[in-house]
């Protein structure tokens, strides 16, 4: 760890993340790990301060874990993944004497709790409803189908099941039929039930530090599960004043005084904002990453920067970049995933390879022949990374990567 400032705080990062690592190791915080045992061996040889945790369950043991950081001088606790959200929130609930913290956790962790506390907010959602078994998601298809004067024989307009606590796409399946029902396996349940929204759907990245928003990201998606890029394209950025206002009201209505936040919406075709959900945490698909290549600044040190308690508005102000001015080109990542069902190779396409936006890939030789039947979104082998000036050259370049065969 190189010399740290010792008039800044002192931080936790609870999870493995080697991007995250690298970034506190190249600030100016003093800074500890906190991950599963398995990166004892790698934290040791490589003299990262680390201490091992479990974060498998959440019990009476995060006050244990509080106190041992409370003792070691730590500032404040910051969660690289979904799983360590409610741990950051019980553990800075210590460290700061907010026990608020634990619940506003709670909040981000829990897809219908999240959902209902935007709707008490006043902020625009779709409908949505609980479902503990396959009856539940029969009759809610059928509900919102007869509301949308769906006639016998009329093709169903799609639900969305999600699980409450799980990131992404994980856990996430589009119900049309009512096969598609039986098709859910019974430990998916209970979950989270939503209508279809048509629209444009996009992210956004927004680093918050007393209650106001130091830096606000639009990431653009091109297809949801498989590629997305930054900054988005001048039409999506048109309704960035919309979108600051929606991400304002975020603030408000789950009391966020500081950290960083991922929220999507929908952008419908009549114009309306609708709120997707929203994690407290870094997002999948290098998007931290993306935004580094495209800004030059270092997302993960941006996560240090907002949730240090000793932070200065005037290092703020130097730390973050103009948005949209001060970008040097427009990068984007596309999710691979096998379209045969057999494979034996690697083999970027010539198309992609030859392309002046590819630059590269983190794709590994397949380990087994037979390609298991991709369920709900599935989960990609690997992302290819692209960049170049033209946002719609490389959205359309993103788009052509879905019918190209990586695994042959």
């Amino acid at each position: 760890m190189n010399n740290y400032d010792p008039e800044k705080g002192y931080v936790a990062l609870l999870g493995w993340s080697l991007n995250a690592i690298d970034a506190a190791d190249r600030f100016d915080r003093r800074y500890i790990v906190v991950a599963p045992s398995w990166a004892e061996e790698y934290c040791a040889q490589n003299d990262i301060p680390f201490i091992s945790w479990d974060f498998d369950r959440l019990n009476e043991r995060s006050h244990e874990l509080a106190h041992r950081l409370q003792e070691e001088g730590v500032d404040v606790a910051i969660p690289l993944y979904e799983e360590t959200v409610e741990w950051a929130g019980a553990i800075n609930s210590v460290l700061m004497g907010n026990p608020r913290l634990l619940g506003q956790s709670m909040l981000f962790r829990d897809k219908s709790l999240m959902k209902r506390r935007a709707q008490l907010g006043g902020i625009r959602v779709g409908v949505f409803e609980e479902a503990h078994d396959r009856g539940d998601v029969t009759r809610f298809l059928v509900r919102v189908n007869q509301t949308l004067l769906k006639l016998d024989g009329d093709p169903h307009d799609p639900i969305h099941f999600k699980a409450f606590d799980k990131s992404g796409t994980a856990g996430h399946r589009v119900i049309r039929t009512p096969e598609d029902v039986d098709n859910i396996p019974d430990e998916e349940f209970p979950a989270l039930l939503e209508s279809h929204l048509d629209g444009w759907e996009f992210a956004v990245e927004a680093w918050i530090k007393d209650r106001k928003i130091q830096f606000l990201n639009i990431s653009e998606y091109v297809t949801l599960g498989y590629s997305v890029f930054v900054p988005a394209t001048p039409e999506l950025e048109a309704h960035r004043e919309r979108i600051t206002e929606e991400i304002e009201k975020l603030i408000e209505t789950f009391d966020i005084d500081f950290g960083f936040i991922h929220p999507e919406y929908f952008l419908t075709n009549d114009g309306k904002l609708y709120f997707g959900e929203v994690a407290y945490r870094p997002p999948g698909f290098k998007a931290l990453e993306l935004i580094e290549r495209a800004y030059g600044f270092s997302g993960y040190q941006g996560l240090i920067v907002v949730f240090d308690p000793k932070t200065t508005q005037e290092e703020l102000d130097a730390f973050f970049p103009t948005p949209i001015e001060d970008a040097k080109g427009h990068a984007g990542c596309f999710g691979v995933y096998p379209r045969r069902r057999v494979v034996s190779r690697l083999e970027v396409p010539e198309e992609t390879n030859n392309h002046p936006y590819f630059e590269f890939h983190e794709l590994s030789e397949p380990m087994e022949q037979k390609v298991t039947k991709r369920t709900a979104f599935g989960t990609h082998w690997g992302l290819a990374f692209f960049f170049g000036d033209d946002p719609h050259r490389l959205r359309d370049l993103l788009k052509e990567q879905e019918e190209l065969d990586f695994y042959v």
